[in-house]
C-alpha cells in the first residue's frame, strides 16, 4: 500500500515515488538534483528532465523537454517517454520536473492538474518523479498547493494546504489531514479533475480529520460540476459524517456518498 513519506535526501527516492523538492532562491536545481539524475545510470533508468531550456543542462540526461515547446500535454509526453524506456530495456523512467506557473488563479489550477496527472503516472507505472519548486515562485501559493498532491517530500512538506490527496491502487485516491478554507480551492480543483476522468471517484478518507464549511462547499460544488457523476467518500470518521449532515449537504441533489 502506498503511503506518505518524508525523505532526508534524493538518494531515498524509490519506484512510484512522487517527490516535492523545495528550493531556496540561491539553489541551482541541477546542482541540487545531480545525484538523482546520475543514479539513472546506476540503476538502469532512463532519465527525463522537464524544464525551461535556460535552466536545463542537456548533458545530464538522454531526454530533455521544454514545456513551452511540447506538442500536446505534458503527461502525454511523459507517457511516451515511459513507453520508449520500456521498449529500450530500461528498468523505469526517472523524471526531474522543474515546474513553471504564471501568477493567475488559472495558472495555479493548471499546474495542480498537471501534478495530479504526474502523481497518477508515478503510482501506476512505478516511475520515479521529483518536482523541484523554487520558494520564490511568482505565485507563492503554487508550490504550497502542489504539495497536496505529492505524497513524498524532501525535508518537510508545505504547511498549507493541510491535506494530501494521492493515488492508492488503480481506482482510488487517499485523502488525509484537514480540508479548510486555505485548501478548499485546491481540493475543488482536484475533485473536478478526477471527475473529468471517471464517472465515480473513490476517495479513501480513513485519515481525513475534518472538512470545514469551505471544504464541504468545495466538495459539493465540484461534485455537481459534471452531470451523471459522483464522489464516494469511504471511511469518513463520525465528525466528518455528522458535520456533512448537519450542514445540509446530505442532499440527493449533491452527488456525494459517504460509505463505511
Amino acid at each position: 500500500m502506498r503511503a506518505t513519506r518524508t525523505l532526508a535526501t534524493l538518494d531515498e527516492v524509490g519506484a512510484g515515488d512522487h517527490v516535492l523538492q523545495m528550493l531556496d532562491s540561491a539553489d541551482d536545481v541541477m546542482d541540487r538534483s545531480r545525484a538523482f539524475v546520475a543514479d539513472g545510470a546506476l540503476f538502469g533508468d532512463k532519465v527525463l528532465i522537464i524544464g525551461p531550456a535556460s535552466r536545463t543542462s542537456a548533458s545530464l540526461a538522454p531526454v530533455v523537454l521544454d514545456p513551452a515547446r511540447l506538442d500536446g500535454s505534458l503527461i502525454s509526453a511523459v507517457r511516451r517517454e515511459a513507453a520508449s524506456a520500456e521498449r529500450e530495456g530500461y528498468r523505469s523512467l526517472r523524471v526531474l520536473h522543474q515546474p513553471t506557473c504564471d501568477a493567475s488563479a488559472g495558472g495555479a489550477e493548471e499546474l495542480l492538474r498537471s501534478e495530479l496527472a504526474l502523481e497518477e503516472f508515478a503510482a501506476d507505472s512505478g516511475a520515479l518523479v521529483v518536482c523541484a519548486y523554487p520558494r520564490s515562485n511568482g505565485n507563492a501559493a503554487a508550490p504550497e498547493h502542489a504539495g497536496c498532491v505529492h505524497p513524498h517530500h524532501l525535508g518537510s512538506r508545505p504547511a498549507s494546504p493541510a491535506f494530501q490527496v494521492y493515488r492508492t491502487g488503480k481506482d482510488a485516491w487517499t485523502v488525509n489531514g484537514v480540508v479548510d478554507t486555505d485548501g478548499a480551492p485546491a481540493f475543488a480543483a482536484i475533485v473536478r479533475t478526477l471527475l473529468e476522468q471517471t464517472a465515480t471517484v473513490r476517495l479513501l478518507c480513513h485519515a481525513l480529520d475534518f472538512l470545514d464549511a469551505a471544504g464541504m462547499s468545495a466538495l459539493a460544488d465540484a461534485a455537481r460540476c459534471l452531470p451523471g457523476r459522483k464522489v464516494v467518500l469511504e471511511g469518513t470518521n463520525e465528525t466528518v459524517h455528522l458535520a456533512w449532515e448537519l450542514s445540509g449537504f446530505a442532499d440527493p441533489s449533491i452527488p456525494v456518498v459517504m460509505a463505511p
